[in-house]
């Protein structure tokens, strides 16, 4: 296949392209703006590579898309381009609307020209393959899980842009004709995450001996997904997911954000030794609206086209924390780039 992969210089967008160009013969087109979060480094380890290109455009662009479908001619459209960070989308909401929902817009009118250019026999294999969050859901509270029927109850600006994304995309399947399916996956973590989350936030302040901070009270809860189990999911739901399809993604590993910091603490113990880590951890003024708890249903998944997580958030999370300490190269070149950690996302801030 021919795949036109946006935002492949992200954090899961290119752990989807390493995964591909390793395990698979697909033809690779990385369409990117290469905003902050992006990355080309995220895929030094699998370029040069005769399957793979890149293209450095933004998805609200007309023209550019326009040419990128004529030229390419893909057979599947994966779509990862957007802005992620809930405590950003506080700050600055519009650039999450102008990205997340038009851009998303822009880019489904592109494929749905493209789309229908193609012959009949390449209609029936074409996919507009939409990936979002879990937080599109709202908040859980002690018991339960989200399925891909429950209803939509964002709260913060990313979840709500990334809920009117789906939306989109759920219209042009139902009045257009495109064929397109969605997931919607649980946390991410591991390597090559940008170090404004949770997770390398801990790892690389516990590294440093700085203080790890933790939000209110670190008893809000997530389910927690290795993101090279999400790219193996994403590229079985591309193959073999029915169209006009949702299908949820979880690591089935739902944890307290304070233990999940406690355990990368115990981990930093053990391979830097010295004082206890966890001495490092201290509260701090919990992020505006901060959803309580999600866990995610992913049994459709599993039953229906065989996935499952095999990651245990144990085997991630160590291989995550020894990956950041062993790949100093690549967040020491973000902080050279003016990347300098500081905390988002506590007032609003008028666009």
């Amino acid at each position: 296949m021919r795949l036109l992969i946006t935002g492949g210089a992200g954090f899961i967008g290119s752990a989807v392209i390493r995964h591909y160009l390793r395990h698979t013969a697909h033809q690779v087109l990385n369409l990117d703006k290469l905003t902050y979060a992006a990355n080309l480094d995220n895929l030094a380890v699998v370029l040069p590579s005769s399957a793979y290109r890149f293209v450095q455009a933004d998805i609200r662009d007309r023209v550019t898309l326009a040419a990128v479908f004529e030229e390419f001619d893909p057979d599947a459209v994966m779509h990862l381009a957007a802005e992620t960070h809930v405590d950003r989308s506080i700050d600055s909401p519009a650039q999450f609307i102008d990205t997340n929902v038009f851009g998303t817009y822009t880019l489904l009118e592109a494929a749905r020209i493209h789309y229908e250019r193609l012959g009949a026999a390449r209609q029936k294999v074409f996919c507009f393959h939409h990936i979002s969050t879990d937080e599109v859901f709202g908040s859980l509270g002690p018991d339960g899980s989200f399925s891909e029927t429950s209803s939509y109850a964002p709260n913060s600006p990313y979840s709500a842009s990334k809920a009117s994304a789906d939306m989109l995309v759920r219209a042009w399947h139902h009045t257009f004709g495109l064929p397109t399916v969605i997931s919607n996956c649980s946390n991410n973590y591991g390597p090559y995450q940008f170090p404004e989350k949770l997770l390398p936030v801990a790892i690389l302040r516990g590294a440093a001996r700085s203080p790890i901070p933790v939000y209110g009270n670190g008893l809000n809860i997530r389910d927690w997904l290795y993101v090279e189990d999400h790219a193996l999911a994403l590229l079985t739901i591309l193959e073999h997911g029915k169209r006009g399809e949702t299908y949820n993604v979880g690591g089935r590993s739902e944890r307290r954000n304070i233990d999940l910091v406690k355990a990368v603490c115990t981990i930093l113990d053990e391979l830097r030794g010295g004082e206890p880590h966890e001495s490092l951890i201290h509260f701090v003024q919990d992020r505006p609206g901060h959803d309580v708890r999600y866990a995610v249903d992913c049994s459709k998944i599993e039953r229906e086209l065989g996935w499952r997580p095999t990651t245990t958030i144990e085997e991630g999370l160590r291989r995550t924390v020894v990956w950041y300490l062993e790949n100093s190269w690549w967040w020491q070149a973000l902080q050279q780039r003016g990347f300098t950690q500081e905390r988002m996302g506590l007032r609003a801030v008028p666009a």
